[in-house]
């Protein structure tokens, strides 16, 4: 499991073999190739430590991505795995971050009323219509070109321009592994659940709690904004700024986020959202 928290990214390596659980966290990681670039990162092991070539290759890979290892948690064989490889050792791993692995590899095994049984199929069904999206190389819900837009060639007779920025407007509860793209200001009327992804050139607008990952002015606009009924992401950028979420819990009202100085800033809508 690879995930983002106010500190940086965690690779969590427990109940699993060394090289299954990186051959999924190296998959998500190769999705986005620029994405995590410039991360602080630590890994989480408990159990069995890695061997000196799979770690050897588990670094140059990371670091491929432009992500910084800086430690690793573990027990007493994993401190001299840390010492061999010259990183700092952490200690013993976090056993809330180990016990939530556990836990939600567990409540896959839990046995399930036919109700319940039912929308697993259709979950089932919208992952298998993801991963056959992925695989044909298509976004998860919608991949628009962002580009110039250009004739076919026999009707060409000049360069057209570029397409106009536009807004793409997405009804529904956007799910872990979904993402929408778009050249211009993406509105969700809906939920955006951790794991999901907007990407927009210009402002992202939730009209509902906004868990996933934001990034908006994507092409470099660092006017760009993003707002939420309940701002609470795991990650977000604005241009080339980049801020984790920091797990506080705020009251629950609309937020704003906006570049100020060289941080992204977040404050109610109440108060700036008037500023533009």
């Amino acid at each position: 499991m690879v995930r983002g928290t106010s500190a940086g990214l965690e690779f969590v390596f427990a109940g699993r073999p060394f090289d299954d659980a990186w051959l999924e966290m190296a998959e998500r990681l190769a999705e986005r190739p620029d994405f995590y670039r410039g991360s602080q990162a630590t890994a989480i092991f408990d159990g069995e430590p890695p061997g000196d070539e799979a770690v050897e290759r588990f670094l140059e890979a990371v670091g491929g991505y432009g992500i910084a290892l800086h430690g690793l948690y573990g027990g007493d064989a994993i401190a001299a795995l840390a010492e061999r490889h010259e990183l700092t050792y952490l200690g013993e791993p976090p056993r809330p971050t180990v016990a939530n692995f556990e836990r939600k590899r567990a409540a896959r095994a839990v046995v399930l009323t036919e109700k319940a049984r039912s929308l697993e199929a259709d979950f089932e069904g919208a992952r298998a219509d993801i991963a056959g999206r992925r695989a044909r190389g298509e976004a998860s819900v919608r991949k628009p070109v962002i580009g110039p837009v250009r004739a076919p060639a026999a009707e060409r007779t000049e360069v057209a321009l570029p397409a106009a920025p536009a807004a793409l407007y997405h009804r529904g509860t956007l799910r872990g592994g979904q993402t929408l793209e778009q050249f211009g200001t993406i509105v969700v009327v809906g939920d955006v659940n951790p794991g999901a992804e907007l990407i927009a050139t210009g402002d992202i607008l939730v009209f509902g709690s906004l868990r996933g990952m934001a990034h908006a002015g994507a092409q470099g606009d660092a006017a760009a904004r993003v707002f939420a009924l309940e701002l609470a992401p795991t990650q977000l950028r604005i241009a080339t700024h980049i801020a984790a979420g920091d797990g506080a819990r705020r009251p629950r009202e609309p937020e704003v986020a906006l570049v100020k100085g060289d941080r992204i800033t977040i404050a109610p809508y109440a108060k700036m959202g008037a500023e533009r």
